[in-house]
């Protein structure tokens, strides 16, 4: 099992498109067949920098390839390019 964790740090005033953002890739589970989980959090005391975070997880890194390149994740992808300025990924065998 591999647990893929991202953080992003997002451009202040942008609480409302970031939830959007979030419920996105929820949405994801069920549609996108590799994925195994997802949850998705929002840190609302803004001043600890990382404003977001997702964690899913997927049965191998093939899986996990697979969904990076999904249109169905690239659509919502795209929804936080406008409003993130900061992101960071890591991947952990479980």
């Amino acid at each position: 099992m591999v647990k893929h964790i991202v953080t992003w740090q997002f451009k202040p005033g942008t609480q409302k498109e970031v939830k959007e953002f979030l419920k996105g890739l929820e949405g994801l589970m069920g549609v996108v067949e590799c994925l195994r989980s997802v949850e998705t959090h929002y840190n609302e005391n803004e001043k600890e920098g990382i404003t977001g975070a997702l964690i899913c997880r997927f049965d191998n890194m093939e899986d996990l390839a697979s969904y990076a390149q999904d249109p169905r994740h690239l659509a919502v992808a795209a929804l936080c390019k406008p409003i993130r300025t900061a992101r960071i990924a890591v991947d952990f065998t479980e």
